[in-house]
């Protein structure tokens, strides 16, 4: 007597049914933690950005801005693009090599359909040499925003004191889980 060794039809399609049921759950917990996590590290990576501009601008007391800069070297508004921290000796929020400004660090560009925003329209960060802000009018908040998932929009607040402060997370009330400024209102993007 032959005996065949296997899976019925009725095993294979019951496994494949809590495959299914297993994959369809987990997804949606796998895509959510990978979008927080893309978040918390842009988020960690503009606050050492931040932080490194306030430092080099203490120890070498020059002015350092931190700004995406356009073809031209000028700071632009787009904050999507590569971030820049640079010497500043004029304070012009322009990058001059022939002045002997310096670029200290960068940061890459954003993914592309995320946005990225500091105050409103603000196109740069200039830290005196004291470690405050150079002038009055440019402390604000950084505001990233993943692309269909602003539940998990973060934030780093600069004050006009130079010191940077992230964004907490609401425990209690219609608006826990999503990340408050200071003040208590909800990191969104314009």
């Amino acid at each position: 007597m032959n005996r065949y060794i296997g899976f019925t039809l009725i095993e294979v399609l019951v496994a494949l049914a809590i495959l299914v049921s297993l994959t369809a759950i987990g997804v949606p917990s796998l895509i959510d933690f990978t979008v927080k996590l893309k978040v918390d590290n842009e988020i960690s990576h503009l606050y050492r950005l931040l932080l490194s501009a306030r430092n080099a601008a203490i120890n070498t007391g020059k002015s350092t801005t931190v700004c995406p800069l356009n073809d031209a070297n000028y700071c632009t508004n787009d904050w999507a693009r590569s971030i820049y921290v640079f010497t500043d000796s004029n304070d012009n929020k322009r990058f001059e090599p022939n002045n002997n400004e310096h670029i200290i660090v960068m940061k890459g560009a954003i993914d592309e359909q995320d946005k990225l925003q500091y105050g409103k329209n603000r196109v740069g960060v200039t830290y005196a040499a004291t470690g405050y802000l150079s002038k009055w009018g440019q402390n604000g908040t950084f505001k990233y925003c993943p692309k269909n998932h602003a539940n998990h929009s973060r934030g780093i607040i600069v004050a006009t004191s130079g010191r940077l402060y992230k964004s907490y997370q609401s425990q209690t009330g219609k608006h826990q889980g999503k990340d408050k400024n200071r003040s208590g209102k909800i990191i969104l993007c314009d």
